[in-house]
């Protein structure tokens, strides 16, 4: 079944039913980095998403169905978001940075260091409805951490103004995806390497309970897939990919069931259309969706 129920509350979230939808060819992704980092444009009615391999950024417009090049050269930007003003923010690979696209097209960088030594690679990135970016910096293959400014992999958290990065947690291997519960007291961080996503209370200063951390999911398996980009609804279910397609959890972290769209990987994922319930998802290169039936949190954050 393209959809399994492990739940009987799955039910509510995701028909059993529901078409999978491809709205592209294979025509995305390669050796240097798969269709990445969905975010929809409510405000335009179409969804954008990365293009790594190929260095650009691909929209996607649901009424045509017509996909098309939106910008190149990204620097082979990974994870995209909107901040509270609308404006793109993407996770540049090749640049090494985080950076947010002004209304008249000019970049403005959000964080490219930390006391002094570039960053590894920022991947995904969220904001806080406080204004806050929160983004995981991991170290990848074939380089070996100790060839990189920092030995470690970082979550970090900036600013508003964009004057303060404050490294938040250094203990993962591959930390990918990340996502607030919509109350904003839980942050979600997937380590794609162990497979699991781990869960944090936060501090009202907008930091880690670090005495909080707990693993919330293990989404390892005999099927190919990894925890990779994440997303959450209104109601606090959790979508990730994982072993065999991309799964749904509830706010406690039991499985609900899966999306088993056939790919050898959920790389991202985001909620778009009018009423925020199309689920679209990248692959390492193609982009689908599935039917929702309840809401994702908007982008922005309200």
């Amino acid at each position: 079944m393209p959809i399994e129920q492990h739940a009987p509350e799955f039910a509510r979230l995701i028909a059993a039913d529901a078409e999978i939808a491809r709205h592209t060819p294979d025509d995305y992704g390669g050796d240097n980095g798969p269709a990445e980092g969905p975010v929809w444009w409510s405000d335009g009615g179409y969804l954008l998403f990365s293009d790594i391999h190929n260095n650009r950024r691909i929209k996607f417009e649901p009424g045509s169905g017509v996909a098309s090049v939106d910008h190149e050269p990204t620097n082979r930007a990974n994870g995209l978001t909107r901040d509270l003003q609308g404006r793109l923010i993407a996770c540049e690979h090749d640049s090494r940075r985080v950076t947010r696209t002004e209304p008249d097209g000019s970049i403005t960088v959000v964080a490219s260091s930390f006391q002094g030594r570039r960053l590894n690679r920022p991947n995904d990135v969220v904001v806080k409805s406080d204004g806050c970016i929160y983004f995981t910096d991991p170290w990848t293959l074939p380089t070996p951490p100790e060839q990189w400014d920092h030995q470690y992999s970082g979550v970090y958290r900036v600013t508003p103004d964009l004057g303060t990065i404050t490294l938040l947690v250094d203990d993962f291997v591959i930390p990918n995806g990340l996502a607030f519960s919509p109350d904003e007291s839980v942050l979600y961080i997937n380590d794609s390497r162990r497979g699991h996503i781990r869960a944090f209370d936060l501090n009202p200063n907008g930091s880690l309970a670090r005495q909080t951390d707990r693993i919330f999911a293990d989404l390892t398996g005999d099927a190919p897939g990894v925890p990779d980009g994440m997303k959450v609804d209104v109601e606090g279910n959790v979508y990730c990919g994982g072993s065999g397609g991309l799964w749904v959890m509830d706010s406690s972290g039991k499985k609900l069931g899966c999306v088993v769209h056939g790919a050898t990987a959920t790389t991202n994922l985001c909620f778009g259309g009018d009423d925020w319930k199309t689920l679209y998802f990248t692959s390492r290169n193609h982009l689908g969706s599935v039917q929702a039936n309840i809401a994702g949190i908007p982008v922005p954050v309200a």
